[in-house]
């Protein structure tokens, strides 16, 4: 992220590509700026919590664990209560109340857009069978 110019072309990118609007605070992935005007970036994106405590807090099943970490979602039996974004640790969810909470799906539809190369996939090492090491 130290490359991060704060474009917002991830966001951009995630919101028309994975959600269908276009605006940047309605993405998975958020840039803010720690400080900086034109260095200084963060990205605020699910880190693949394993077990979701946002997943653990949605009292409709909106929000579900994956079995490698992180969340699928579930937008029509979202409730719009706020229970994932208050549960979060990373502050990754953002809550939009006309719609829904917009979580990084951890897709990889913003990474080819960072004109920096900010940005990458990687595989996270399988976790081992339930009752395993984690």
């Amino acid at each position: 992220m130290e490359r991060c110019i704060g474009c917002h072309s991830c966001s951009l990118a995630c919101a028309r590509l994975v959600h269908k609007v276009l605006s940047w605070n309605k993405a998975g992935i958020r840039i803010s700026s720690s400080g900086g005007l034109s260095t200084g970036f963060e990205a605020r994106v699910c880190l693949s919590c394993h077990p979701a405590p946002c997943a653990e807090a949605c009292p409709t099943g909106s929000l579900t664990q994956r079995r490698d970490g992180g969340v699928l979602q579930k937008k029509n039996l979202c409730i719009r209560c706020g229970e994932c974004a208050k549960a979060c640790p990373v502050d990754a969810i953002f809550l939009d109340h006309e719609v829904n909470p917009y979580v990084c799906l951890n897709c990889g539809q913003c990474v080819p857009f960072c004109p920096h190369d900010c940005l990458e996939m990687v595989e996270l090492p399988k976790r081992e069978a339930e009752g395993g090491a984690r």
